[in-house]
């Protein structure tokens, strides 16, 4: 067993000093929220390095450094870079053909666009279904995966207090700013959170190259090296790389609340997609910095990941073992922070959702904006407390690590949500019906998959509901399509023109994808 690490007075003072300057700039920041637009949206004032730094801050969280570094020194490898170098293109794609019209249509939320194009109950369906996914997964998952690595770093793996310790700490500190400032402390926070965890995650690579030799480490690692893995292999097979991958992708940084809240709030469109593409360009990064050290903790450590956590202790533990003091203490500050920043975010929009799309629209109709403010500050408690207690649970070994949890229960919902949207955004006669249809039949058709056909990757399973789901909503069309399409209200005074820079920058990004995934194999081989 590995021993408890003490904290020299170093290590102190540099988490304090990093965590009172987040803390303090993002609540002096956001002193003044007094309207749901400034509260939920930042006032719609947000500039491209904040939106950028923002969406990757709201993303990297423990569910990497614990769930994927964690997959790459399992079974995956670092194949399970595709969800980072796809996403990058899937961004490409959102800051072209989402963004502008959400923008234009001066959304609040997601679900919000359901109405204008099919109707309430498309809404309000996708509504619960968001909050259920947020309170009961994603927030859950993050609070328990950021006590996973307190617990590792600085604690006793064996001991199942030390679990809870990290789970109240870090839900008090994302509660704490989030509830002061909204959208607005989330953003600046994570200008900090967001630079402090690529920084972090480049110095424990060069650690890791040091302690086991750079040569060295790709010639024993060949075999987890592979981003391109067989057609039947159980997690990661490169079918769903073509297919299955894209669904998540696309429904997640596309149609996402508290991913795209932050592009929501953005002061122009260009502003809002040139934030979107630096996002896209940090993620090609990203793999180096999470899962190139996930594989090297498995190289020098993999006999001694056992217990609960698995290989899910594998990157908080190559940290506990190779970083010395004030280093360790800044990696610890910008990983704790990668957690505190994604579920403040994820707290933030679950709240917008509540009072926008729910409160405001069903229970109480002529709340004031400091109604709204209010609501949004009381949501975020309850959904904090609700979060930290079903995270106590998912240490069980039957969820398969906490990466594959979330992936596994969002494929009920993502793929009628991105079903619903490809055909209200490109098909404009689908009548309201066939998306009230693609929403509900996802949760059954998904189920189905999973349980009479469970040894089907559960990507292609998204794939194939997916399919399913186009199909019925194409016969719908077809047997009822809409005589008038259906107008989105327009934003007054936005600015539509298309900026050429960001088409020539999604370009470079899509090309470089494609040359590190040639890379990659080139030397795995």
């Amino acid at each position: 067993m590995v021993e408890t690490i003490g904290l020299t007075l170093r290590d102190v003072l540099v988490f304090i000093a990093f965590f009172a300057v987040v803390v303090g700039v993002s609540m002096y920041k956001s002193r003044r929220e007094e309207t749901g637009e400034d509260f939920f949206l930042a006032s719609r004032g947000l500039v491209w390095p904040l939106i950028g730094l923002s969406l990757i801050a709201a993303n990297i969280s423990t569910e990497h450094f614990v769930g994927m570094a964690g997959q790459g020194a399992g079974i995956a490898g670092m194949a399970v870079a595709g969800y980072e170098w796809l996403a990058a293109i899937t961004l490409v794609f959102v800051a072209l053909f989402f963004l502008p019209k959400f923008l234009k249509a001066g959304l609040y939320t997601i679900p919000e666009y359901l109405e204008y194009r099919y109707n309430t109950t498309a809404r309000t369906i996708m509504a619960v279904y968001t909050m259920i996914i947020y309170v009961a997964v994603t927030i859950a998952a993050v609070i328990y995966s950021g006590g996973v690595t307190l617990q590792t770093i600085f604690g006793d793996i064996y001991d199942y207090r030390h679990l809870l310790y990290g789970i109240i700490v870090i839900s008090f500190i994302a509660a704490l700013y989030t509830i002061w400032g909204g959208l607005k402390a989330v953003a600046w926070a994570d200008l900090f959170q967001g630079s402090a965890l690529i920084i972090g995650g480049l110095i424990t690579l060069i650690i890791g190259f040091k302690a086991i030799g750079f040569s060295n480490f790709f010639q024993a690692n060949a075999d987890k090296l592979h981003v391109i893995l067989p057609r039947n292999h159980p997690v990661l097979p490169w079918t769903v790389l073509v297919i299955g991958l894209w669904i998540p992708n696309f429904y997640y940084w596309g149609l996402n609340q508290y991913i795209t809240q932050r592009t929501l709030a953005a002061k122009t469109l260009k502003q809002g997609q040139l934030g979107i593409i630096f996002a896209a360009f940090l993620k090609l990064i990203i793999p180096f910095v999470i899962i190139l050290p996930g594989i090297m903790a498995y190289h020098l450590y993999g006999n001694r990941m056992t217990g609960e956590a698995g290989t899910d202790a594998a990157y908080p533990m190559l940290i506990r073992n190779l970083v010395g003091p004030g280093a360790r203490a800044f990696i610890f500050a910008a990983i704790s922070g990668a957690v505190i920043s994604s579920l403040a975010s994820m707290l933030n929009s679950a709240s917008t959702i509540f009072t926008i799309d729910l409160f405001k629209r069903h229970i109480k109709k002529d709340i004031s904006q400091k109604g709204m403010v209010w609501s949004g500050r009381l949501s975020t408690l309850v959904f904090v407390v609700i979060g930290a207690l079903i995270a106590t649970q998912l240490g069980d070994p039957r969820f398969k690590g906490i990466f594959n949890y979330i992936q596994e229960f969002q494929g009920y919902i993502s793929p009628g949500i991105l079903a619903a949207f490809v055909f209200g955004l490109f098909i404009k006669r689908t009548p309201p019906l066939a998306g009230v249809v693609a929403l509900l039949s996802s949760v059954p058709i998904y189920g189905f998959l999973q349980f009479q056909f469970g040894e089907i990757a559960f990507l292609n399973r998204m794939a194939i509901t997916f399919g399913v789901i186009i199909g019925l909503m194409t016969i719908l069309t077809l047997i009822k399509p809409l005589k008038t399409p259906r107008q989105l209200p327009v934003r007054p005074g936005f600015d539509m023109k298309p900026a050429r820079t960001v088409v020539a920058l999604g370009i470079v990004v899509i090309l470089v994808t494609i040359g590190l995934y040639v890379l990659m194999e080139v030397i795995a081989r």
